[in-house]
């Protein structure tokens, strides 16, 4: 029996890991039987990554955040391994965890995802001192900063994401937030300036002590090996916390590989069948580089539904299907505090030679969208939305068709996905386009 071992139980590792056994166990499929390990340091089972901060904020319990109840694994014939990979030999096709265990695998899927960024500043490894991403960084969390009297100030280093969310975290316990982000204004490397100016106004009406333009020069100890303030490089001003959150983005998660004959760059490098170098080695998720970029992606993909689709893929070719992995139409979505944020298709921060933004903000200045578009053809390229609930289908839809600007604003209100008896939108969306084409 082929034995496929999954390092990661992740969402691209348990995707992978599920997809497996089912085209395994089809009776029309003409895989052959397979028995599948999945082995993860972090936890037992699988959780959703995306969840933790409400686990925190009292939303959930942490076994809420298990979308299969812990009999699923063994009833699907998958066994769980708990255990540290140190190394991995392909000649051997072994695995040599940490405990001086070993596993032997038939075909290997990487699927270890992300680690926080650390760039060198003294003090980055003190107690107290956390990122937030691992299911560890939360204990952390919980142990330093339960309430506002044990944690009386929390500093975060890292505009994006995850920072906002560790802000929304703390700030639902009432622990006063200061957050350093290096850019002039929040999250500008991706967002047009018109969102990232609301979005740091929003911030800031928050009550979080948001500084722009501002970089980490160290981390200060209190003597004891825990963090008692950090010292600002621009100003040498000291701000004294009690948690630090490093939250300057993510790196995959490969030191143990480096060593291997597998091929690495920033991440594990596959190409479009998301195979490594070494025959019967996969890489996927947040941890795989792409060899050639697919169309504007990035070539590592941080984003939880590409680690999906990328388990879904491999699980087909490891199951004599062999397919490229096609993300299609690029799209994502997140929350800043209390506004909503979807994209669909690209909308980059400044527009490209042959692009236009339009854009438009609500007097309420907590939802706004930018329309990017080829300004030759007028073919609609992408859209963000914030504050405002659009269906991903529709516009995944329109990118297929090639729909022009001027479709897609006369026919936004079929992308709305608002709940009932929510105010629209979409008339003076559309007042505002048809103004401004008048001017221009």
């Amino acid at each position: 029996m082929e034995h496929i071992v999954i390092i990661g139980n992740g969402i691209s590792g348990a995707t992978a890991a599920r997809h497996i056994r089912k085209l395994s166990d089809t009776e029309t499929s003409s895989a052959q039987a397979k028995k599948i390990t999945m082995v993860s340091a972090e936890t037992d089972y699988f959780f959703s990554r995306t969840a933790l901060m409400y686990v925190y904020m009292g939303h959930l319990k942490f076994e809420h955040t298990q979308p299969y109840e812990n009999w699923f694994w063994e009833k699907s014939n998958i066994e769980l391994k708990k255990g540290f990979v140190k190394r991995i030999d392909t000649e051997s096709k072994t695995l040599h965890f940490e405990d001086g265990d070993c596993l032997k695998y038939d075909k290997l899927i990487i699927a270890t995802g992300s680690k926080p960024n650390k760039f060198g500043w003294p003090g980055q490894d003190l107690k107290g001192v956390m990122g937030m991403y691992h299911k560890q960084d939360l204990e952390n969390l919980e142990r330093h900063a339960p309430n506002n009297k044990v944690c009386k100030r929390a500093v975060i280093v890292g505009g994006g994401l995850i920072g906002i969310e560790l802000a929304e975290m703390l700030s639902s316990r009432n622990i006063p937030v200061t957050f350093l982000v290096r850019e002039a204004s929040f999250w500008n490397g991706v967002l047009p300036d018109g969102e990232s100016y609301m979005i740091n106004r929003h911030i800031k009406n928050h009550h979080i002590d948001l500084r722009l333009s501002i970089n980490l020069k160290e981390i200060k100890s209190d003597g004891h090996g825990k963090v008692t303030s950090v010292i600002i490089e621009e100003t040498g001003e000291e701000i004294p916390c009690d948690v630090v959150g490093l939250t300057a983005g993510v790196t995959p998660n490969i030191d143990f590989i480096k060593d291997s004959t597998i091929e690495t760059g920033k991440g594990v490098k596959v190409d479009r069948f998301l195979e490594t170098n070494i025959k019967d080695v996969y890489a996927i998720g947040d941890c795989a580089e792409q060899h050639n970029a697919i169309d504007q992606r990035p070539s590592i993909e941080a984003v939880w539904y590409t680690g999906r689709m990328m388990g879904e893929t491999v699980a087909q070719t490891i199951c004599g299907n062999k397919m490229p992995y096609k993300p299609g139409h690029w799209f994502n979505s997140a929350k800043f505090l209390d506004i909503e944020y979807q994209t669909y298709g690209w909308v980059f921060a400044k527009p490209r030679e042959h692009e236009a933004h339009f854009h438009w903000k609500h007097h309420d200045d907590t939802k706004c969208i930018t329309v990017c578009f080829n300004k030759t053809t007028n073919e609609f390229l992408g859209i963000n939305t914030f504050g405002i609930r659009m269906k991903h289908e529709t516009f995944d839809r329109w990118l297929t068709e090639k729909r022009d600007v001027d479709y897609v604003l006369e026919h936004l209100p079929e992308a709305n996905f608002d709940p009932e008896f929510y105010k629209r939108y979409e008339k003076n969306i559309l007042v505002t386009y048809t103004n401004k084409l008048k001017l221009a």
